[in-house]
């Protein structure tokens, strides 16, 4: 098609500069007229395999990416500066929505911190349902990472299969907190109660069912090529450019360094657990699927192991026995089979008005915590998620800070992301498994 332009050949025009056509074909660029040029699109806002809000800024090269830049404080919520205007206990309820895909792992590292300002030990059995629900929390979380990263590159099938054993999961933690998600399930000093009747049979029989369903992920995805064809050499991010950055988790062991807290760093009985901490030789968006695939194996034999635990010391307290810290009905065992004694309860409600005291002002005034600093950090399902929390000595957090391991990993967005084709950059986000909540807070 050719077509008679004044303008054409020439830099001049009513609204600035044209590119030159050759030949008046239009179809023909002369490419000086763009030598230099850099085009730069958004991502987003949208929602890539991020769980929540994320923004990309990309500047491309025809489809090739050469500089990545993500925009977060989508889902600002000001969860940290909302802590310091309540009491320590109200104050897990807040943090827990911060990762909303991996709850129990905000509470803990929280916890963890205020037990150190408070100088306490955790009674035995409430450390070994610690244990127990985070690592179905670790299991429910990689099963979404792998679901909707295979969501996103059309593997639905992947998808389906792992919201379907997430639901499980979510059953286990409504039967034994109350919710699926944002529990407040830990508490200073322990958990909120004790599991219920008939929750450790409940348990048996969901992980005998994962047990069987597992493997369909790897029959699914670890050899198939189209699959792998997608995943291997995507993203890739090797052990000098994760220290440098700071990254930690999957994104960190699938170049074959075995940093895991829960073995480095142990808390809460970890270093009696019998597991393994997963590695891989490919630091690419394949290697991190197959780390986090491993690991879910690895949590049931630590949640195996956690449950045995449990049916064998049934009746032992799960908040620490300090009538300072632990609202009265924590303080009594057995009872309902929810830690709470009836004797007990019935007495603090209906017969003794000092208790009944007592029991209105811890909760709703809270405890005081001695004035300090504390720091505490946990292997989360992304990795390292630390609390730094800050006394005054009053009832209430002075400040409390968190490391999120999403708000760190999407440090290597732009190394995953440079020289890659702008529909490979949805892989290695998903690789990273950001969740935004804990990005923004």
């Amino acid at each position: 098609m050719t077509t008679t332009d004044p303008y054409a050949g020439t830099t001049d025009s009513p609204t600035g500069p044209v590119f030159t056509v050759t030949g008046q074909d239009w179809d023909t660029i002369d490419s000086s007229a763009v030598e230099g040029d850099r085009i730069v699109i958004n991502m987003g806002p949208q929602h890539p395999s991020t769980h929540g809000v994320l923004r990309l800024v990309l500047e491309i090269d025809g489809e090739t990416v050469t500089d990545a830049r993500p925009g977060i404080g989508y889902l600002h919520t000001g969860i940290e500066k909302n802590m310091e205007f309540r009491t320590w206990t109200q104050g897990v309820t807040f943090c827990t929505r911060m990762d909303y895909v991996a709850p129990f792992s905000n509470e803990a590292a929280y916890v963890a911190a205020v037990e150190k300002l408070l100088d306490i030990e955790v009674p035995e059995r409430a450390q070994a349902i610690r244990v127990l629900m985070l690592e179905l929390n670790r299991i429910s979380s990689h099963l979404v990472c792998i679901a909707t990263g295979g969501m996103e590159i059309g593997a639905l099938t992947v998808m389906t299969c792992g919201f379907r054993d997430r639901e499980l999961i979510l059953d286990l933690f409504e039967l034994i907190s109350g919710l699926r998600m944002n529990h407040a399930y830990f508490r200073p000093g322990g958990v909120a109660q004790d599991l219920p009747y008939g929750a450790v049979e409940k348990i048996r029989e969901t992980l005998s069912l994962l047990k069987k369903r597992l493997p369909e992920y790897a029959a699914l995805c670890n050899a198939n090529p189209i699959f792998k064809g997608r995943l291997k050499g995507i993203g890739h991010l090797d052990l000098a450019g994760c220290l440098a950055l700071g990254l930690t988790g999957p994104v960190l062991r699938a170049t074959g360094y075995d940093w895991d807290l829960r073995k480095k760093q142990p808390y809460w009985g970890y270093d009696t657990y019998d597991f393994d901490v997963v590695t891989w030789d490919e630091p690419d968006a394949y290697g991190r699927f197959r780390v986090r695939l491993e690991e879910m194996w690895e949590s049931l034999r630590i949640v195996e192991q956690a449950v045995d635990r449990l049916a064998e010391s049934q009746g032992d307290p799960v908040m620490v026995a300090d009538p300072k810290i632990a609202w009265p009905s924590q303080l009594s065992v057995g009872g309902d089979g929810q830690g709470n004694s009836v004797e007990h309860i019935k007495h603090i409600m209906g017969e003794s008005m000092e208790a009944l005291i007592h029991h209105f002002k811890i909760v709703t005034e809270g405890f005081r915590v001695p004035p300090g600093q504390s720091y505490a950090s946990i292997e989360a399902p992304r990795g390292e998620i630390s609390c730094h929390a800050v006394s005054d000595g009053g009832n209430r957090p002075y400040r409390v800070h968190f490391r999120d391991p999403s708000f760190v990993n999407l440090q290597g967005t732009s190394i995953m992301s440079e020289g890659s084709m702008i529909s490979d950059v949805i892989v290695a986000i998903a690789s990273i498994d950001p969740v935004m909540g804990g990005v923004d807070r």
